[in-house]
């Protein structure tokens, strides 16, 4: 994470950072150089020649703000369609089974809002919505528990076994051909 806050600044930083930026385009206004302004507003040489890029194209709106880059993309509006498609369920949207995979959900969003978002996009969109992750009330009735046990003792300590078998000898902590 960038900020200690857990995803942005607060609103007194925002407003603390907007009224530097402010204080810049004063300075830029008044022809002062940018080591000069980067000295008095305690920024970097490379955030003054930024601004001062934005102050050139823009004046003195385009110094401001454009907000947080990780705002939700869907409206309000298009967040009560999706929950009401995703109570709809899989099947009516194609899948063959009755399961909500976020690469699903995913698509979905994709399908209907044409709005792209990742598997861990749309995990954060559910969970600031109150939904959560889903788990089966009860084992399927199709499970062979025999098979299962059979898997875990025969077939997963191959799958688990290292790549590399160590060699006699030498610790397992070292490669063999470090010095």
């Amino acid at each position: 994470m960038r900020y200690a806050q857990g995803g942005g600044l607060t609103d007194a930083g925002r407003a603390a950072r907007e009224r530097i930026r402010l204080q810049a385009v004063e300075r830029f206004e008044g022809g002062e150089k940018n080591r000069e302004i980067a000295a008095a507003l305690r920024v970097s040489e490379r955030s003054v020649e930024r601004r001062r890029r934005q102050w050139r194209e823009a004046g003195a709106s385009g110094v401001y703000s454009k907000g947080s880059p990780g705002r939700p993309r869907l409206s309000d509006a298009q967040i009560v369609r999706l929950e009401r498609e995703l109570e709809r369920g899989p099947l009516v949207h194609g899948w063959a089974d009755q399961r909500w995979t976020l690469s699903r959900v995913k698509t979905l969003i994709g399908r209907l809002f044409h709005v792209s978002y990742t598997v861990e996009g749309a995990w954060r969109l559910l969970k600031r919505h109150g939904w959560s992750w889903q788990q089966p009330a009860r084992r399927a009735i199709e499970r062979d528990d025999s098979a299962v046990e059979l898997w875990r003792k025969e077939v997963w300590p191959r799958v688990k076994a290292p790549r590399r078998p160590v060699e006699p000898g030498s610790s397992s902590r070292t490669r063999p051909d470090s010095p």
